[in-house]
């Protein structure tokens, strides 16, 4: 069984950072693709970055620029530098893995998803 473990979040002020980890266990990490999502009160789920199996990235247009999305094969892990977060990255933030290695906006296209962290930024 393949599990999704999300660590990192926090309280921070506006101007900080924060890096999100996700620990995946139970499967096959190296051929996976890694995704972000983040989901404010009252809004839909939405992309903010992935990372295919090959390490290519998609980023969205919000937070390019300011977060980072990286992967370790070796420790299983997946991660997320956000740094310069704005009030509007306050967020439920939550990690997903496909089984097809690629990556896409699509919350659908993703097999597994972690329980989420939250990231509140202040001001």
């Amino acid at each position: 069984q393949v599990q999704l473990v999300e660590s990192g979040g926090g309280l921070v002020q506006a101007g900080g950072s924060l890096r999100l980890s996700c620990e995946v266990s139970g499967g096959y990490f190296s051929t996976y693709g890694v995704a972000w999502f983040r989901q404010a009160p009252g809004k839909e789920r939405e992309f903010v970055a992935g990372i295919t199996w090959g390490n290519n990235i998609k980023t969205t247009d919000a937070v390019k620029g300011r977060f980072t999305i990286s992967r370790d094969n070796d420790k299983n892990t997946g991660s997320l530098q956000a740094n310069s977060l704005e009030l509007e990255d306050s967020a439920v933030y939550y990690c997903a893995a496909a089984m097809r290695g690629g990556n896409s906006y699509r919350a659908d296209y993703y097999d597994f998803w972690g329980q989420g962290t939250q990231v509140t930024v202040s001001s």
